[in-house]
């Protein structure tokens, strides 16, 4: 529990320590905690394992006290040092009769108290004995004479608080501005900017539709572009192979007429060779018949001189 308390107090001194909790730090005794802890107002110890309350310190200040879920079966005159006690939590311990509950008459401020899961509770008119034992009792295991439900403990500080207000307001008057208007001022301007952050929202929606919209209407536009450019695309293909398919028809008329002017030159290169021989053939048999006709002029003389040369022999015979 001394560790326990060490660490709890997170570096602050004994006096400025107004609440402790120690739940489940396991002691079977009060260890560690002393006198000196002043302002404390609020100390919870529960299913800690106490069977004692000896050694409990004397806490002036002290309104509510924890012990429930212990082995508590007497000694409660030690809270007799707490007199500003007003809420105490006994319940689920070893009380079993009602003398060892004598010792809470002394708590003057004593308001809420819980026995419940104790088996002094089984005892005949119980209720009405606490309640007769402590006057300034309201509440005895969550409920008060009637059997009225006692408020939560948000509800009682609550309710403190109203009265603290109500105590303050009746007691001065004060030019200061107060809290509630404040908050309603806070909390105008808080709708204030909610107004305009929420148009600021409406306003950024309706541009991201826009915006949106304006993307679907460039794509519906880009897929109707690229439809026609796919169109045009394979029309200018089209045209392309009808393109392609003429030059190779005119290349292959071209080529056809240039194998018919070839065989036709060829030809006439052919005739002129064949006219050429016939040519020269016919110039050398009229050289030849020139020629002989030559011969036989040149031997006409001849045969007349030798003639004449008979004849003249005939005549001189």
């Amino acid at each position: 529990m001394e560790k326990r308390i060490l660490l709890e107090k997170r570096g602050r001194s004994d006096d400025e320590i107004t609440e402790l909790i120690l739940d489940n730090c396991r002691s079977t005794y009060i260890d560690g905690l002393t006198d000196s802890f002043t302002a404390l107002e609020t100390l919870s110890l529960i299913n800690v394992g106490l069977v004692s309350l000896k050694n409990f310190p004397k806490l002036s200040n002290l309104r509510k006290l924890e012990l429930s879920d212990n082995r508590i079966s007497n000694g409660l005159s030690h809270l007799m040092g707490s007199p500003k006690l007003t809420h105490l939590n006994l319940s689920g311990n070893r009380i079993k009769e009602f003398d060892e509950l004598q010792p809470l008459k002394d708590l003057e401020n004593l308001e809420v108290l819980d026995l419940f899961n104790n088996q002094v509770t089984l005892i005949e008119n119980y209720r009405e004995k606490l309640f007769q034992l402590i006057p300034s009792l309201n509440y005895l295991d969550g409920f008060d004479k009637e059997y009225v439900e006692a408020p939560s403990d948000e509800e009682d500080m609550a309710g403190s608080t109203t009265e603290e207000e109500e105590a303050d307001d009746s007691c001065e008057e004060s030019d200061d501005v107060s809290l509630a208007y404040l908050y309603n001022d806070n909390l105008e301007e808080d709708q204030e900017d909610w107004k305009s952050v929420e148009s600021d929202y409406n306003n950024a929606d309706e541009e991201f539709d826009s915006e949106d919209e304006e993307e679907e209407e460039g794509a519906d536009n880009d897929a109707e572009d690229g439809a026609d450019s796919d169109g045009e695309g394979e029309d200018e293909d089209g045209e392309e192979e009808e393109d392609g398919a003429d030059e190779d028809d005119g290349g292959n008329e071209e080529g056809g007429a240039e194998a018919a002017a070839s065989s036709a030159a060829t030809e006439a290169d052919t005739k002129a060779t064949e006219s050429a021989k016939s040519s020269s053939t016919a110039e050398e048999a009229a050289s030849a018949g020139d020629e002989g006709e030559a011969v036989t002029k040149a031997s006409e003389p001849e045969a007349r001189g030798t003639k004449r040369k008979f004849q003249g022999t005939d005549s001189d015979g």
